[in-house]
């Protein structure tokens, strides 16, 4: 029910701001292609380079502080080369207590505003980099600052234990 609800607030929004465009700030349709209802003077490109984006919309400029590790050359290449302190969450689909850890440990990294990143493994996924780790349980949290292992813990820690974690491995 709550999906249904964001989808349709999600949608409303978009088509409002979309319905603010003005049509002269972008180049018109071809209608030989077009399936729509509208005379093509009412449609707008969207593919245009001259269109610009709403100004409610998010800009992804900045590196993101959290990611997937796909691979171990993306584990080296992000992690174990990483200029800035990582927290590696080693977890699994299938794993109850991940899915709660998961979400409030992107919640303490992303309160230290880049000063920390966080690489997630699925143990699934990469077995070996599992084992290289010593990894035996999740979820499992090892924490590293120029490629060697500074702390880890094993299980769920509630929001303070994982803000002071994530702030002894800053340093702060």
């Amino acid at each position: 029910m709550a999906h249904r609800l964001l989808a349709r607030r999600i949608w409303t929004l978009s088509v409002k701001e979309i319905r603010c465009f003005p049509a002269s700030s972008a180049a018109f349709v071809s209608t030989s292609y077009s399936t729509s209802l509208q005379p093509s003077s009412a449609r707008v490109s969207f593919l245009s380079p001259t269109h610009a984006l709403p100004h409610s919309l998010p800009h992804a400029s900045c590196r993101q502080v959290s990611f997937n590790v796909q691979d171990n050359e993306d584990f080296t290449e992000r992690v174990i080369n990483s200029q800035l302190p990582v927290l590696i969450d080693f977890h699994a689909q299938w794993c109850g207590p991940c899915k709660i850890l998961g979400p409030r440990l992107e919640k303490a990294v992303a309160k230290q505003k880049g000063r920390v990143a966080m690489a997630k493994v699925d143990i699934d996924d990469h077995t070996d980099l599992a084992i290289e780790y010593g990894v035996s349980a999740v979820p499992t949290v090892i924490a590293m600052r120029g490629g060697d292992v500074v702390d880890h813990f094993v299980g769920i820690k509630d929001d303070d234990e994982l803000d002071s974690f994530v702030s002894k491995i800053i340093g702060k």
